[in-house]
């Protein structure tokens, strides 16, 4: 049988000789670098840092490849970016496949070289992992669990700024909103709109450390990626004492996501975003944090979207294009499922 017709079998998560086969030729072949050699149950890793952020995620995502990118691209972005939000530069991540019985080989390569890509892209070295293969039907063809370590910079660690927040700051964003959510479902429904659009998926570290270091007045970051903007934008009024104001006019969505949400019924500020990063700063340093991320190719369409207020405590207002204004609420079903 040829590698693009084999299928996974059982037999390739029973630890035996074909499991081995597999890690070595397929997993190290791709991944490896001398810490993975460790081949121990656990990998020793270096530390020169006081602090460290750890984050894990699971990628359950339906289709497994879509416009701009696919499972395994998704796993590292996802996890490169929850690091580097905290302020944290990431090192080290894992990877554990659950692969359901019959899935295509030729598949499972693909998305090992994306894994491979992205990772090498991010400057992150893949340092131990795991596979479990289960029965047909046991899982929705393939499941990958990830867990970073990052290394913290007192300095530019963000955990705890957050209470630094107050009225007259500013929201950033790093370019158009809501093109992951919409290229899943597209590429999903087979809607086949004229208009492509292709998800921001994308390893967001280089630009966040671009901003930690050459600015000091970033208080807050975070990925809008499930429940989208508005979701992080009501978690971080929650409860405090401080309002949102965001200006339907600024906000940067592009033709081919305003498109279809207008003909699907979504609002764009609710739509998974993989490539964002949303920054609350004071007021003095935002020209030239918009300065340093237009110069990213990941930012080039960086703007100011909102304002911290003393209006509306705990609530996110937005003033729309024709001067009223309505609440942006919490999301409260899952219009988008199976989107990361």
């Amino acid at each position: 049988m040829s590698r693009n017709e084999e299928k996974i079998l059982l037999s390739h998560g029973n630890g035996g000789r074909i499991m081995h086969e597999l890690i070595t030729n397929l997993f190290f072949m791709h991944f490896g670098n001398r810490f993975l050699k460790q081949q121990s149950d656990s990998v020793i890793l270096p530390s020169d840092s006081d602090e460290i952020a750890f984050t894990t995620d699971s990628f359950v995502i339906d289709p497994l490849f879509f416009p701009g990118g696919d499972i395994g691209k998704l796993a590292v972005c996802g996890t490169v970016n929850d690091l580097s939000v905290s302020g944290a530069e990431p090192l080290f991540i894992s990877v554990s496949f659950i692969i359901e019985e019959g899935f295509p080989m030729k598949d499972l390569v693909t998305i090992v070289k994306s894994l491979a890509d992205e990772a090498k892209k991010a400057g992150v070295l893949i340092v131990t992992g795991d596979t479990k293969v289960v029965n047909k039907g046991k899982c929705d063809k393939l499941f990958i669990n990830t867990s970073g370590i990052g290394r913290i910079n007192k300095a530019k660690r963000l955990a705890g700024k957050i209470r630094s927040i107050r009225p007259g700051d500013l929201i950033l964003i790093n370019g158009p909103i809501g093109e992951h959510g919409m290229a899943v479902m597209n590429a999903r429904e087979s809607f086949n709109f004229k208009t492509p659009v292709k998800s921001d998926c994308a390893c967001l570290n280089h630009l966040i450390r671009e901003v930690l270091d050459h600015t000091t007045s970033v208080k807050f970051m975070r990925d809008p990626t499930r429940g989208g903007v508005a979701t992080v934008l009501n978690e971080l009024t929650g409860t405090k004492k401080f309002g949102i104001s965001i200006d339907e006019p600024d906000l940067p969505v592009g033709k081919g996501v305003r498109a279809m949400c207008e003909l699907l019924g979504f609002d764009p500020l609710y739509v998974a975003n993989e490539g964002k990063v949303v920054i609350v700063a004071a007021e003095k340093e935002c020209g030239r944090i918009l300065e340093i991320m237009k110069k990213n190719e990941l930012g080039k369409q960086s703007a100011v979207i909102g304002k911290v207020v003393s209006d509306h405590p705990g609530k996110v207002v937005l003033k729309t294009e024709t001067g009223g204004k309505r609440i942006i609420d919490s999301l409260t079903g899952d219009p988008l499922p199976r989107i990361c």
